[in-house]
């Protein structure tokens, strides 16, 4: 987010709380009233946004990450263009075998499991 997109966001919310205020005055509600329901609606507005900030720093959904995410996908796209075909065949083998390599593990680790059931206590 740029120093004005803040500042306009900024500036919106106060303007929602004189529109809140006034439109209340306006339905008739006196002003000390109107005064607390426009705070109300402008405070709600803010925890809101607010809101939807924390659940993408949580989620890890923030315009940063994806930049970093799209930056190293790119970079790993160029590397792969730029390898020959068996720069890749064995690429391909190395990755495989650590696949397999994993799964041997797993298995190990679930057949000792089976053999020795107070591993656990």
């Amino acid at each position: 987010m740029r120093r004005i997109d803040a500042i306009a966001i900024t500036l919106a919310f106060f303007a929602l709380g004189g529109v809140a205020y006034f439109g209340l005055k306006m339905a008739g509600i006196e002003a000390n009233s109107a005064g607390v329901w426009s705070q109300l609606v402008l405070v709600v507005g803010l925890l809101a946004w607010l809101s939807t900030y924390l659940l993408r720093v949580v989620t890890g959904n923030m315009t940063l990450d994806q930049q970093l995410d799209d930056y190293k996908k790119a970079v790993l796209q160029k590397k792969l263009a730029e390898m020959s075909p068996e720069e890749i065949a064995k690429l391909q083998a190395e990755i495989a075998a650590e696949e397999l390599a994993e799964e041997l593990a797993a298995s190990e680790q679930q057949q000792a499991a089976k053999s020795d059931p107070d591993a656990d206590q």
